[in-house]
């Protein structure tokens, strides 16, 4: 799903799909337990989102926080197993708070936890996107956290910006709106500089912005360095990112409204050319595809899904969602792609129409072996 193709902060305002990140200091009030009126506050402007036709993933941190309140503990803890104990005592607060104010609404909420692992490995990877796109079909919102009871070195400040960055790239978002405690990204600390400017937009992989995180500026001592970097994570999947301050009134509204709230960083390519570039730049290959010469015709011509039919033999051993390569019959490389079948399944398909798929295999995943938007010609 991809918004429209506009410029400046109208992009926001053709936004059809948006992850919404919630940070742990405006969530808990700075530590001090679940800010149930902000939380309440936050779920109204996305119900209203909802409610206009936007689809909504929220990926919400406070878990270890409002643990920590439920056990009565002071200070955070430093040993991982006590960091895991909070969480899981703090992700039923937190799924209970936002259970109720979606209801509120009519709307249902769904707790999902991920950890980075779930993201790399290819199968889970898939499994994920699946289980978040039939509820997002379903008019469910998902709430999404870190895992942090079965994490160790994952747990840590800023993490869940990268896992909203991730989330965007799974499920091909518009946008990526990262709620936080200050207006947006600065050209210096405006703590300590009152002459301090908010970049209101820019490129993702502007590198000058690499120069405000460094040197103590805002960018580095004030958490922004991660939400520069799940910035960029989000426009490899071509998602523009907003961060801007949860305490705005209204904030996701007027953000998808195209106001100009915090700071607005823009990928370099369209949603469908970045994910071309990120296929073609996929260097581990799991498996080879030759097709026959009709095959290669339709994919170098029309840019179409593979199908079984055009393939003539299956080579090496892969899972569904690796990255195969395409060749003629001369072993000249056509294109490459993920998969949607194993080795084995590939195997006993090839050459077969997709009406036989199911008959063959019992199942079918997706009548073509590889999916165009999974596929890049090379």
């Amino acid at each position: 799903m991809t918004a429209d193709r506009r410029v400046g902060r109208g992009v926001l305002e053709g936004a059809k799909r948006v992850v919404v990140k919630i940070g742990s200091a405006l969530l808990t009030n700075d530590g001090r337990g679940l800010d149930e009126s902000a939380i309440g506050g936050w779920v109204d402007q996305m119900a209203e989102l909802h409610r206009r036709g936007v689809e909504v993933v929220l990926v919400s941190s406070g878990s270890i926080a409002e643990g920590m309140v439920r056990l009565g503990w002071q200070t955070r803890p430093t040993a991982v197993h006590e960091l895991q104990a909070a969480a899981a005592v703090g992700q039923s607060g937190l799924s209970q708070c936002y259970e109720t104010h979606f209801a509120r609404h009519h709307l249902r909420s769904a707790q999902v936890l991920l950890t980075h692992d779930d993201l790399s490995n290819r199968k889970r990877y898939l499994n994920a996107r699946s289980a978040l796109r039939t509820l997002v079909q379903l008019g469910v919102i998902p709430v999404i956290n870190e895992n942090d009871t079965v994490v160790t070195d994952e747990i840590r400040f800023g993490d869940n910006d990268t896992l909203g960055a991730l989330v965007a790239n799974l499920l091909e978002a518009d946008a990526l709106l990262i709620l936080t405690d200050q207006e947006g990204l600065f050209d210096a600390d405006p703590r300590h500089d009152p002459a301090a400017r908010l970049i209101g937009e820019g490129q993702a992989d502007d590198p000058l912005l690499d120069a405000v995180a460094g040197g103590g500026g805002a960018l580095g001592r004030g958490g922004m360095a991660t939400k520069l970097r799940a910035a960029r994570l989000a426009a490899r999947s071509g998602a523009v990112t907003a961060i801007a301050s949860g305490r705005q009134p209204s904030v996701l509204t007027r953000l998808l409204e195209g106001e100009s709230l915090g700071t607005l960083l823009h990928p370099d390519h369209a949603p469908l050319a970045a994910r071309k570039r990120w296929l073609a730049g996929q260097l581990q290959v799991r498996g080879t595809l030759t097709l026959d010469a009709g095959a290669v015709n339709v994919l170098r011509s029309q840019g179409s899904s593979l199908l079984p039919v055009g393939v003539k033999r299956v080579q090496g051993t892969f899972r569904r969602g690796d990255m195969v390569v395409c060749v003629d019959e001369q072993g000249t490389r056509v294109a490459k792609g993920l998969i949607n079948y194993s080795s084995v399944d590939a195997m006993q398909i090839v050459g077969q129409p997709s009406q036989r798929i199911a008959e063959i295999l019992g199942y079918m995943e997706a009548p073509e072996l590889i999916h165009r938007d999974n596929l890049v010609v090379i």
